[in-house]
């Protein structure tokens, strides 16, 4: 695992796009300030970037250098969830601005699975993660449903929890609305 970290953390550095295992599905990442690697993932999605992609970080800390204002119910909401949670934050701030969506918002997920959460502290920096599949097909699973075309495209594939399978679902998706209105996108 280690060297999967070093080695996605070189390749992210450079500007490359990354295939790893999240606290989720399997994620197509990149630096999440850099506007051309984001770029490039939205190329190898073949998706246009009006649609914002969330990022991970490692640590509930992190959320405050990425957001403006964090509402208090988010600090919350982190420590009480039991399962991974993307919140959407309006005031999105330090990330590569085509990340973002149209209003200036940014969805975050604090990772707690070991490797995301390692490869996070050690790049020091947000990593976007995106499903790894093309926009409008289904989001594999395990490494074995990520299409050739998918992992032909990236600069990294990471070797830790190929072989796993299972059933792993997407984080749970809600939106922090102004007056502290919660908005479930996704349950």
């Amino acid at each position: 695992m280690t060297e999967d970290i070093k080695k996605a953390c070189q390749v992210m550095s450079e500007g490359g796009v990354i295939l790893y295992p999240t606290d989720t599905i399997w994620g197509i990442g990149c630096d999440a300030t850099n506007e051309e690697a984001v770029r490039r993932v939205y190329e190898i999605k073949q998706r246009v970037n009006s649609k914002a992609m969330l990022v991970l970080v490692d640590s509930p800390v992190k959320v405050d250098f990425y957001v403006q204002d964090v509402p208090d119910i988010a600090w919350d909401l982190i420590e009480l969830a039991d399962k991974p949670l993307t919140i959407i934050y309006s005031g999105a701030r330090n990330l590569a601005p085509n990340l973002l969506a149209e209003d200036g918002s940014v969805g975050i997920r604090v990772t707690d699975e070991a490797f995301s959460q390692q490869l996070c502290r050690r790049f020091r920096k947000a990593v976007v993660s995106t499903s790894a599949n093309i926009s409008g097909q289904p989001s594999p699973g395990n490494f074995s449903e990520i299409s050739e075309e998918v992992k032909s495209a990236v600069d990294y594939i990471v070797s830790y929890r190929r072989e796993e399978v299972g059933s792993p679902k997407p984080s749970s998706v809600i939106k922090l609305e102004k007056g502290g209105v919660i908005k479930i996108i996704r349950e």
